[in-house]
C-alpha cells in the first residue's frame, strides 16, 4: 500500500505531461511486475488517427523509451493495425488478450469522457481482479489529474494552449537549438544536425469590425474556427496557442526558413478560402522568426510580432518573415548582447 501511495504522490505532482505518462509507466511497472508497460495514444484528426508511443518500460528496464517528439505522422502505426487497442478505445473498456505466451490486458486512458489511447500490460499469467480493480483506480487518478492540467493549461474557448504554458515549451525549444546543449557524455555534437524551430504569430485581421458588427457570440465563433483550422493546418507535433483575444501562436519544426514560410502560407491560405458562417471571408496576417539558441521568449515573440505589425501595415492578410524582412533592409535588427535582446 505505502509503494501504491508513493507512485500515486509522484503521479501527481508533476505539471509535464511527458512526465506525466512516464510516471505511470513506472508506477504500473513497479506495482505489478509484468513483462512490459507501454502508454499508447491516439494523434491525429479522426478518421485518420495513428498510434503514438508515449512511454514503454520492459521488465529490467531503467529508463522508459517512447517515440521521437517530431517523429512524422505517416511513420506511426495506423489505428486499425491494432485491434486490440482499437476495441479498447472503441468500447471505453478493458479488453484481454494473448500475445505469443504473454497475455495481455489493454485499458483505456481517458481524458473527460473520450478515450485517448490504452494502457497495455504484458504479464506471464492474467491479472487477478482485485489488481485490475487498483489498475483502473490508479488510472481514474490519472484521469482527473489529467482533467486538472487541461483546465489550467488550456484556453477554455479554443481549447489551445494557453500563453502562461508558453514560456516553458519555448525554453525547452531554445536548449534543443544550441548545440552546446547535449547529454553530457562527451559526444561530438556536430554530428548531429541540430533541429531548428520557428514561431509564428497569427493575428485575425479587423476583428474587432466582427465583433461591432455580428456581436461577441459570432465573434467566438470566429475564434472556434480559427482554432480548428490551425489544429487542420499544423501537425500534431506542433505547439497552437491562443494569447488572449485574435492573437493565436504556433511553435514548429522546419528544416528550412522556405519551409516554414509555406507551413504559414497554407494556414493563411485556409483561413481566406474557409467559409466563416455569416462573417463569410476572415483573413489574417502572420509575422515568424526563428528560434535562436538561448533565445528568451519575449525576445522571439517580440520579433516575430514586428514582422506581424509590418505585414498589417502593408496590406494585411499576408506572412511576413523576420529574418526576410531584415535581410531586406525593410526592418531593422535588434541589437543584441550575448543572449539578451535590447528594444
Amino acid at each position: 500500500m505505502t509503494t501504491a501511495i508513493d507512485h500515486l504522490a509522484a503521479l501527481t505532482g508533476y505539471r509535464d505531461r511527458d512526465l506525466l505518462d512516464v510516471t505511470l509507466a513506472h508506477a504500473l511497472m513497479d506495482l505489478l511486475s509484468p513483462c512490459s508497460v507501454q502508454v499508447h495514444k491516439l494523434v491525429g484528426e479522426p478518421g485518420q488517427q495513428r498510434w503514438l508511443l508515449r512511454a514503454r518500460l520492459d521488465e529490467g528496464q531503467v529508463t522508459a523509451v517512447s517515440d521521437p517528439p517530431w517523429v512524422a505522422f505517416e511513420d506511426l502505426p495506423a489505428r486499425e493495425s491494432e485491434p486490440l487497442r482499437e476495441q479498447c478505445v472503441e468500447s471505453q473498456a478493458p479488453v484481454a488478450g494473448v500475445r505469443g505466451d504473454r497475455h495481455l490486458l489493454l485499458l483505456p486512458l481517458f481524458a473527460e469522457a473520450d478515450a485517448i489511447g490504452a494502457i497495455e500490460v504484458s504479464t506471464p499469467q492474467p491479472l487477478p481482479e482485485p489488481t485490475q480493480r487498483m489498475v483502473n483506480s490508479i488510472l481514474r487518478i490519472y484521469r482527473n489529474f489529467h482533467g486538472l492540467l487541461d483546465y489550467s493549461e488550456r484556453d477554455t474557448l479554443t481549447g489551445l494552449l494557453n500563453r502562461k504554458t508558453f514560456d516553458e515549451a519555448f525554453l525547452k525549444t531554445a536548449h534543443a537549438q544550441n548545440p552546446a546543449a547535449g547529454t553530457g557524455n562527451g559526444e561530438r555534437r556536430s554530428e548531429a544536425p541540430v533541429p531548428r524551430h520557428w514561431l509564428g504569430v497569427v493575428d485575425i485581421d479587423h476583428f474587432k469590425l466582427v465583433n461591432d458588427r455580428y456581436g461577441h457570440l459570432i465573434g467566438d465563433e470566429v475564434l472556434l474556427l480559427v482554432a480548428r483550422i490551425l489544429r487542420s493546418t499544423f501537425r500534431f507535433q506542433d505547439r497552437l496557442y491562443r494569447f488572449g483575444g485574435e492573437e493565436f501562436v504556433a511553435l514548429l519544426r522546419c528544416t528550412s526558413e522556405e519551409d516554414a514560410a509555406s507551413a504559414f502560407e497554407r494556414l493563411r491560405l485556409n483561413m481566406e478560402t474557409y467559409g466563416f458562417p455569416q462573417v463569410g471571408r476572415v483573413t489574417a496576417s502572420i509575422g515568424f522568426t526563428e528560434v535562436q539558441p538561448g533565445d528568451a521568449p519575449t525576445a522571439a515573440f517580440e520579433r516575430a510580432d514586428q514582422a506581424v505589425y509590418y505585414a498589417k501595415q502593408h496590406g494585411r492578410n499576408q506572412v511576413c518573415g523576420y529574418g526576410d524582412l531584415v535581410r531586406r533592409g525593410l526592418l531593422k535588427d535588434s541589437a543584441k548582447v550575448g543572449d539578451i535582446e535590447l528594444f
